[in-house]
Order: structure tokens, then sequence, then C-alpha cells
């Protein structure tokens, strides 16, 4: 159960109208059983107006009745008000003046009972700063003496599941620093030579060789042609000689004519 928005007025008012233990109401306000016996003797918050727990909604007649009827039974608030603690722990920004107070306490019950959480974990839990829990660790807060630690589940700082969930986180951590896995030992890696690429290079070279070699053929090949043409062509030009016979007649015509 959280505490009322305002305790002490909250205790001011049950020690007025009810016939409730000093216990019974500091269990209920989470205040000191001798701050209730002041607040009744008048020697603390004598200047502050009470306010009733039942017009606010926090508790109810019958159970004011109940408790007073039974000296060892505690107070129970209100579901609306046994809500509180949940939305608080959900949204950390809606916080009562009391659980504001009350971090300081928070700290330093977490530094108690659980010690292996780190600050910025505690940070996270309850919305505070590094430098209030450090001045907490060292003791040099001013209110040190004064300072009673108190479980921030309770309080509505923080769900038992966040706690729990820090806690395993930090033994985790604790566990690796103790001990920490031996190094893999890297292997090493020989770098294997270049494959030199003369067959490669080989094969390319006679590739070019082939077909400067064919080029070449069939260049000669079309010089040939070429060339038995132009012959044949010549050879077409030239005129036939004539025939022998007809110079043998004419030289006997001549001969006759000369007789």
């Amino acid at each position: 159960m959280t505490a009322p928005l305002m305790p002490k007025a909250t205790a001011v008012w049950l020690v007025e109208n009810t016939t409730l233990t000093f216990r019974q109401i500091a269990t209920f306000c989470e205040l000191h059983e001798l701050e209730i016996q002041a607040i009744a003797d008048g020697d603390v918050a004598y200047n502050i107006i009470g306010i009733s727990p039942v017009a606010n909604g926090q508790l109810s007649a019958e159970e004011i009745k109940r408790c007073e009827a039974d000296a060892s039974a505690d107070l129970v608030a209100n579901i609306i008000e046994r809500n509180v603690k949940e939305s608080n722990a959900k949204n950390k920004k809606i916080l009562s003046p009391s659980q504001r107070s009350d971090k300081p306490a928070a700290i330093l019950w977490i530094i108690r009972n659980c010690p292996e959480i780190s600050d910025s974990q505690i940070c996270k839990l309850i919305g505070t700063t590094k430098p209030t829990i450090q001045s907490i660790r060292t003791g040099t807060r001013p209110d040190m003496s004064v300072l009673r630690a108190k479980n921030p589940v309770a309080i509505g700082l923080c769900s038992e599941k966040d706690l729990d969930a820090a806690i395993t986180v930090a033994k985790v951590k604790a566990e690796k620093l103790a001990n920490p896995k031996p190094k893999a030992k890297k292997k090493k890696t020989t770098k294997k030579a270049p494959v030199k690429k003369t067959v490669a290079k080989k094969a390319v070279k006679k590739k070019a060789a082939a077909k400067k070699s064919a080029v070449k053929k069939t260049a000669a090949k079309t010089k040939k042609t070429t060339v038995k043409k132009a012959s044949s062509a010549k050879t077409k030009k030239t005129p036939a000689k004539k025939p022998a016979a007809k110079k043998t007649a004419t030289k006997k015509k001549t001969a006759k004519k000369t007789k």
C-alpha cells in the first residue's frame, strides 16, 4: 500500500477522530509510531489541519470500525487507493510528495539489501540521480543519521518484477566479471602464393597466333586468285597468229607472176 497523499494531515485526522492505535495509524500513513505519539501530544503537526481519508476515498468507515474493534488488524485502503501503487510503477511521473521524499530511503534499502545493483540501474528503478546515490553510499548526505531504509516496492516507486529483473541482470554481470571466458586463439592464416597464370597466358598467345596465321592464309589465297584472274584476262586479249598455209599460197602466186 502507498502512503496517502498528505500522510501527516491524514494522521492528524485519524488521531483526533478515531480510537485507532498509534501502530495502526503509523503503518497506514507510513510514519513512525513515535511521530504519531508526538502528533497526539501536540508536539508535532500542531498547525496542520486534518484531512479525512474517508472523504478522499482512501478508507471506508467500515474499515476504520473493523480496525478499532481489533487492535492487531491493519487498515486496508480502498481498491482505488491500492491501484495508485500500480499506476505509479507504470508512470513514475505521478508521485505523491511522500513518495518523492522517500526516494533516499529506497536508495538506502537497495544499497543495503541488493549491493550488486549498479547506480545506473538504481536511477532507472527509482528515478533519481547518480550524485544522490553516491552521497548515500559515502554517507555524506546531511540527513543520513535520520534516514530510514524503505522497500521501494512497498512505497510504490518500482514494481517487484522490475526489482527482480535488475537483480538478475546485476548477478549475471558480476558472474561474467568474476569468471571471464578465455579468449579464443586466432588461427594463423598463411597467405597462399598467387597462382601464376602462365597457362592462361600461353593459351591466349596460341589463340592469337592461330588467328594471325589464319588471316595470313586467307590473304595469300586471295592474292593467288587475283593473280590467276589477271593472267587469264591477258591471254584472252592477245590476237591469234594467222595460219602459215595462207603465206605459202601468196608466195606461189608471186612466183607465177614473175615467170
